[in-house]
């Protein structure tokens, strides 16, 4: 059959018109000749019906460009890459750093385009947990620590010592974090210490006004969860709320700006196991959604709190399974990822051998979009995916950061062996079989 190509102009009267064809083309496909094919996104079968391009194949299409543009030169002390954030927004791609959380209890700050090594904090004697730049100033960046503090570095200083020092309570081990998208909010959760699990907030106004000061707390939540807290996500554009995650099974959502704990929690899901992994996701970000320690994916819509209808999209036990990967497997989930341009959720998730797999969420289902294989030579333990420049970071156990950007060619170093050391993340596993439930106030 004969494809008759139609100008740009006329693809845009035909779907003005409603799905007017000429009849004598009804036997034919029309298609747009548009140069811009991501723009127009259009494709006019015979009947007239316009369908725009897939979202997912717009995504498949730029993940399968991706190839290694740059990759770290090891340091003199290897170490897993646990945790990567990037300066600025997310989606801005004028990003100058990033920052990583090592398995030996550092920081390390790398030029953004060049991987170049910049500077290293190290947070003895405590483990860091997590790391995050401010949203308005990219030179401070955060992280929890095992010892009881959140430490805020300017890495224009040419010093070791932290700007600001955010202290928690004695009892208090820190083992994840996040900080509000107005910097104005620090929130950190705790490993339960006797019957003790707290989430602690701060205020975070001027983390450099009074250098290397130590701040109190705001106060605590600590009536809604009752084991580890693993996870802290605020939300990306509303600053009072915040969602947590923890061993227990449960991901309770916050609105901080009420004035006690039991108002404050406006929806409390059950993961039935223990959480690894959350984030915001959806149109105006009113969906949430976690991965779990033993490779489950569960996915709420908040929007749905006061109807009748499930709060529940999605609920898969074992995204092993249910991903299908012809001539390949899925080892683990790393985390997920909201692609606003596309109105999609996606999946990060690997091999132990250092294959990286893009999975598509849906009310239907996980489905596999793509695999970069060749780049790492271990599980890969944290990403940072930019959309605006269509670029990927990804660091693992074998020490590597790596920085995928469309069509590169790598001129560095080959990938290096893994390094296996005990994960302190397995120590806190608990799988949960208690009944799915959600609160609703």
């Amino acid at each position: 059959m004969t494809a008759v190509v139609l100008p740009h102009f006329f693809c845009l009267v035909l779907c003005l018109c409603s799905g007017w064809l000429p009849a004598e083309k009804l036997a034919q496909e029309v298609s747009c000749s548009c140069a811009d094919a991501t723009v127009c996104g259009l494709l006019l079968t015979a009947s007239g019906t316009a369908f725009e391009m897939s979202a997912i194949e717009k995504i498949e299409e730029q993940f399968a460009s991706l190839r290694i543009a740059k990759r770290s030169v090891l340091s003199e002390e290897p170490a897993y890459l646990l945790d990567i954030d990037v300066s600025g927004s997310a989606q801005s791609a004028s990003s100058r750093f990033v920052a990583v959380s090592c398995s030996n209890k550092s920081i390390r700050v790398y030029n953004r385009e060049t991987l170049n090594f910049l500077r290293e904090y190290s947070s003895c004697p405590g483990t860091l947990n997590g790391v995050r730049f401010a949203h308005v100033c990219d030179s401070l960046v955060f992280s929890a620590c095992s010892d009881g503090m959140v430490k805020c570095w300017d890495i224009r200083l040419a010093t070791q010592k932290a700007a600001q020092v955010f202290s928690g309570y004695p009892s208090n081990v820190f083992i994840s974090f996040d900080i509000n998208c107005s910097d104005l909010m620090i929130c950190a959760g705790t490993e339960k210490v006797e019957t003790d699990t707290f989430l602690v907030f701060w205020d975070a106004r001027g983390s450099t006004d009074c250098a290397s000061t130590t701040r109190e707390p705001l106060g605590v939540y600590s009536e809604s969860h009752n084991d580890d807290v693993t996870k802290i996500c605020f939300h990306p554009v509303k600053p009072s709320l915040v969602v947590s995650g923890s061993t227990d099974g449960l991901v309770n959502v916050f609105d901080i700006n009420k004035d006690n704990e039991d108002d404050a929690l406006i929806s409390t899901c059950n993961s039935d196991s223990s959480v690894s992994f959350i984030g915001w996701s959806g149109k105006d970000y009113e969906q949430i959604y976690c991965t779990t320690h033993d490779e489950g994916f569960c996915w709420w819509d908040l929007a749905q709190l006061d109807t009748e209808e499930p709060i529940m999209l999605l609920r898969v036990l074992d995204a092993r399974d249910a991903v299908c990967i012809e001539n390949g497997s899925l080892n683990y989930l790393v985390g997920g990822m909201y692609h606003e341009k596309t109105g999609r959720l996606f999946l990060i998730g690997g091999t132990a051998t250092g294959d990286v797999h893009l999975i598509s969420c849906s009310a239907a289902g996980l489905s596999l979009v793509g695999t970069l294989p060749g780049g790492h030579s271990a599980t890969v333990r944290s990403f940072c995916w930019n959309p605006a420049e269509e670029s990927l970071l990804t660091g693992g156990e074998d020490a590597q950061l790596l920085l995928w950007r469309p069509g590169a060619v790598e001129r560095s170093l080959a990938k290096k062996m893994s390094m296996k050391i005990a994960s302190s993340v397995q120590k806190r596993v608990r799988v949960h079989n208690s009944s799915l439930k959600s609160r609703k106030k």
